[in-house]
């Protein structure tokens, strides 16, 4: 599979109107040989971090970075502030300091920087759709973390969005079978978030497996509310 169709530069221009506001800053050889070891000094980034910072200035307040094809999800600081970050300093070094990012960079398959907005988003309105011959196949909660009990009442809705943007974007998607996640806003409207290749090692998350049959008619799945056991209840030990 042709991974570079999935870094974000390649697929965001044909489908910006529908994500969160980006802009990118390329590297250079010795930038990227930086970020594979992940040194956050030296040289070669005394002209990267303040370019970084004219790029970041496009947008106000915090701000969320990644790379082409990866966010910085395994550090620390991502799971303090959800990948905040308001300098270049900081921005830096969230990448550099990320196993994935780096490993990335290795594999090739990093060219940018991509900058957006930070925006805090609720977990409960994170979903990833399977998309198969460009339809909407199948849909699941992102964060398993727990049932939202207000998720259910909503999931026709949201299905019935999803498979509105699913029909209109299929045209500009790079494959015909992909893993798209996407982020209902408070209006239920819908912000593409990123494109994953389909099948592992991309997460099936509620369809727990990528070996089913996804010509069936799919359905938004979400984590079950707690089961609670009513009644008598006899223990024996």
């Amino acid at each position: 599979m042709n991974m570079n169709v999935f870094r974000m530069p390649e697929w965001y221009p044909k489908l910006e109107k529908d994500c969160f506001p980006t802009v990118f800053l390329e590297l250079d050889a010795d930038e990227l040989e930086a970020l594979k070891e992940g040194r956050t000094e030296g040289e070669d980034l005394k002209e990267l971090l303040p370019e970084l910072k004219r790029v970041m200035g496009e947008f106000s307040g915090a701000k969320f970075v990644s790379v082409d094809t990866v966010a910085a999800t395994d550090t620390e600081r991502f799971r303090l502030k959800r990948g905040s970050v308001h300098s270049a300093e900081s921005a830096w070094k969230i990448l550099a300091r990320s196993e994935k990012v780096r490993e990335a960079a290795a594999a090739g398959l990093v060219s940018s920087i991509c900058i957006r907005p930070f925006r805090r988003m609720q977990p409960a309105r994170e979903f990833r759709l399977f998309i198969k011959d460009r339809k909407l196949a199948g849909m699941s909660q992102y964060w398993l973390i727990r049932h939202f009990r207000r998720l259910p009442g909503r999931l026709e809705k949201y299905w019935n969005k999803a498979d509105v943007l699913v029909t209109r974007i299929a045209p500009q998607l790079p494959v015909s079978d992909l893993a798209l996640d996407i982020y209902f806003k408070k209006d239920s409207e819908i912000l593409i978030i990123d494109l994953n290749p389909w099948g592992a090692p991309t997460d099936p998350l509620m369809y727990n497996t990528w070996d089913r049959d996804w010509s069936q008619p799919g359905k938004c799945e979400i984590v079950p509310p707690p089961h609670i056991v009513s009644g008598n209840v006899d223990v024996a030990y």
